[in-house]
């Protein structure tokens, strides 16, 4: 098992269900989910290290439109 992580994630209003579409079909998506309070969407992802979690964070994650912010929880 490689490193696994909650990625919490706000929108821009109205664009929660596309965001979790989009994620739902990343490699590493084990399960997402829109839900209600602070943040519109969690992720929960896997990766084969720190690095390649990074990396789709902020090369991947980031730049899908509807994203405003992502706050990620590495599982220890």
């Amino acid at each position: 098992m490689g490193v696994l992580a909650y990625v919490l994630i706000r929108t821009h209003a109205g664009k929660a269900k596309s965001v979790a579409e989009h994620l739902s079909k990343l490699a590493g998506c084990r399960n997402v989910c829109t839900v209600t309070g602070r943040y519109d969407v969690i992720m929960l992802m896997e990766a084969d290290s720190l690095e390649a979690l990074g990396k789709t964070v902020v090369e991947t994650i980031h730049k899908i439109d509807g994203i405003e912010r992502t706050e990620t929880a590495i599982v220890v």
